[in-house]
């Protein structure tokens, strides 16, 4: 944009002085560097603050999927990257012990209900005690909690979708044996229900961003167009200036300035969900100062969107 505005200026110079409009003294001679040194003080240097500009990036959480309980699998009820909704089913595991578990204390709680009905009886005929009645109902709680339990048991042998989304690099395959443990999970699910925009802002241009302003971004994904939205919020902290738990005493390490995050709702919610995760682009961040620079930036943004036909960098 220095070039373009630059270029037009000499081409208007030029024809003044060749139509003898003007007197090619020194002054006009000197303007090509006046005008630079006021764009960049007056211009372009504020607009660093007024409009700022940075490296966009889309992600989206990512679940490890563990199953509750532990068994063969039976069933793979998903393909690969195919779009599921929160309650589908993942996958299957043998429910035949857990089943069993359920009706083995099934048919504890039905007897001991049965003995509670008799004490109870006895109880207010005067024919039996009190403790007794106390102790069954002790059995009788006991199993019914020992039911809630295997019937749970037996509920996540049936694995589902936590969110909507999908999974990726899926290898699970019938008759893979899978364990209820963190360090070994069955399958990646890809959370697609909240789309998060994140945009790098350098800290020497940050210092106007507010929650509300207007953002514009350029996705190469989807080149040629710019498409809208809003700061939802800056990240308050980033891994630099996080302080961890340790026993020993301050490291000394080299102190590096790094961008602060921004995070961004896109305008057009249907193609949010659309994007890929680690699709990437340019933003632009429309604050309330230096509101001049911010035709400047649009143009420059178009500029970008329209080089991702050919720039993949």
């Amino acid at each position: 944009m220095m070039i373009a505005i630059m270029s037009v200026y000499l081409a208007l110079l030029f024809g003044a002085v060749w139509f003898g409009l003007i007197r090619f003294n020194t002054f006009w001679k000197s303007s090509p560097l006046i005008l630079l040194l006021f764009l960049n003080l007056a211009l372009f240097i504020p607009m660093g603050w007024g409009a700022p500009q940075g490296p966009a990036l889309v992600f989206r959480n990512a679940v490890s999927i563990v199953p509750d309980v532990a068994g063969e699998v039976t069933e793979v009820a998903v393909t690969a990257n195919t779009p599921l909704k929160a309650g589908d089913v993942l996958f299957k595991i043998d429910a035949t012990p857990y089943d069993a578990q359920v009706k083995s204390i099934t048919a504890q709680l039905k007897l001991s209900t049965t003995r509670l009905a008799q004490m109870t009886q006895l109880y207010e005929r005067d024919a039996g005690r009190g403790f007794d009645v106390e102790q069954r109902q002790s059995e009788v709680d006991q199993l019914t909690g020992q039911l809630q339990a295997a019937q749970w048991n037996l509920d996540k042998t049936v694995v589902r979708a936590p969110a909507d989304g999908y999974v990726t690099n899926l290898a699970l395959r019938k008759g893979a044996r899978v364990a209820n443990l963190p360090l070994s999970p069955a399958m990646a699910f890809i959370d697609t229900s909240d789309t998060r925009v994140v945009v790098e802002i350098n800290q020497i241009d940050a210092r106007y961003i507010a929650p509300g302003q207007e953002v514009e971004i350029a996705f190469k994904f989807v080149p040629g167009r710019v498409f809208g939205g809003k700061v939802e919020s800056i990240l308050q902290a980033v891994a630099t200036g996080q302080a961890q738990i340790s026993g020993t005493a301050v490291a000394p390490k080299e102190i590096q300035t790094v961008p602060f995050v921004v995070r961004v709702k896109l305008d057009d919610e249907e193609f949010a969900k659309r994007l890929p995760a680690g699709a990437t682009g340019t933003a632009a961040i429309y604050t309330e100062h230096v509101r001049v620079s911010h035709i400047i930036r649009r143009v420059l943004l178009r500029q970008v969107a329209i080089l991702d036909y050919v720039n993949p960098f």
